[in-house]
């Protein structure tokens, strides 16, 4: 049996731009993007801490180094430039994978730096 869990997690990054006449998506640098084994083109979930809108998307690989968060699209309208967001994705695992699985969690500072 497949179950699906968490496979990874970018936590409290900071919005850096809202793009609302862009196709969709969230631009992220590539950098994180790695680092959190996220894939352009992934579906993710976004979590506003701010004001509490949870929505999904896909993601649009942004430029290494650039600290980008950039929600696009009509998604634009669910967050503001500054906001604190969670980005998840979520992957399927078989029950024999259980024992050993952990997810990747990246933590972002106040400055969209990975710690």
């Amino acid at each position: 049996m497949l179950l699906e869990f968490l496979n990874s997690k970018i936590h409290r990054a900071t919005v850096t731009d809202s793009n609302l006449n862009y196709i969709g998506s969230i631009t992220i640098d590539a950098d994180i993007l790695n680092a959190a084994n996220i894939h352009e083109w992934q579906k993710v979930d976004i979590l506003d801490i701010n004001n509490g809108e949870r929505f999904q998307t896909y993601v649009i690989k942004g430029i290494s180094g650039s600290k980008m968060f950039c929600v696009n699209g009509a998604a634009a309208r669910k967050v503001q430039k500054g906001d604190k967001i969670i980005i998840c994705s979520y992957r399927y695992v078989t029950e024999d994978e259980l024992e050993d699985y952990k997810p990747t969690i990246v933590q972002i500072d106040e400055n969209n730096n990975m710690v």
